[in-house]
């Protein structure tokens, strides 16, 4: 059967035709990627009792958006955290502990990284821009826009497996704020040239199917892999296999 694969959304205030109101929304692309790799997206509104859908899923994607509060992780706000939506982290911890619970397949999407590093103990850096690296990528290129830079992938790590990079390559991103202190059970497994996390997966002797997130937007860019793998782990197939088969159609 086709899998069905929940994705995380926004609260935000909406405006369509002559209404406006507050809305459980998010951007197209997400479940475009899930419906062209093989999957049904199903949207999740961050109210309570959310996690009782994961009963009925295959999958699970937790999706990009804005700041968690970092009182989640014991620490005061920075200056540059932005508003935070104590409702959205609520429901997409319970999903996220949910899934794991039940074994399901779960992507992490750059919130959503931050967020399984946050459920599993760590600690975020809430503004890049402090660490003032000599030289690196731009993670945070403006508001509303995409950059691009390179990430090293782990050899051996799941996601090598998915992505088979024996060389950096390039991701789309927008982010301005990433993993500090790595979270329990967790193993990074890409980076970027300034040495920031841009990947981990749930290791640390737990057996579970497939918990990966990366810190980039895969949903903005033109490589399919992260989503067949998903899709292809909520189907039981091998990752390997299901890798390797598929990296043909990728033209980045």
């Amino acid at each position: 059967m086709t899998p069905v694969i929940g994705l995380s959304t926004y609260a935000e205030p909406a405006r369509w035709a002559a209404w406006q109101a507050p809305a459980a929304l998010l951007p197209l692309n997400y479940a475009e990627q899930v419906a062209a790799a093989g999957g049904v997206p199903v949207l999740l509104p961050p109210v309570p009792g959310i996690a009782a859908a994961v009963a009925r899923l295959d999958g699970l994607v937790l999706t990009g958006g804005g700041d968690i509060d970092p009182a989640s992780y014991g620490a005061a706000p920075h200056p540059r955290t932005g508003p935070v939506s104590a409702e959205r982290d609520r429901a997409e911890l319970d999903l996220l502990a949910a899934a794991l619970a039940a074994g399901l397949p779960v992507l992490g999407i750059c919130r959503g990284l931050q967020l399984l590093n946050i459920a599993r103990g760590g600690t975020l850096h809430q503004h890049l821009d402090d660490l003032r690296p000599a030289s690196g990528p731009g993670h945070a290129p403006g508001p509303g826009t995409f950059g691009r830079h390179p990430v090293r992938v782990a050899a051996g790590s799941m996601l090598d497996g998915i992505v088979r990079a024996d060389r950096p390559f390039a991701v789309p991103t927008a982010h301005h704020q990433a993993i500090d202190r790595l979270g329990a059970g967790l193993t990074a497994t890409a980076w970027a040239d300034d040495g920031i996390i841009e990947a981990v997966e749930l290791t640390g002797g737990e057996h579970h199917p497939f918990v990966l997130a990366v810190q980039w937007h895969p949903e903005a860019g033109d490589d399919p892999r992260l989503f067949q793998a998903l899709i292809a782990a909520a189907q039981g197939e091998p990752l390997a296999v299901a890798a390797r088969d598929k990296r043909a159609g990728f033209s980045g």
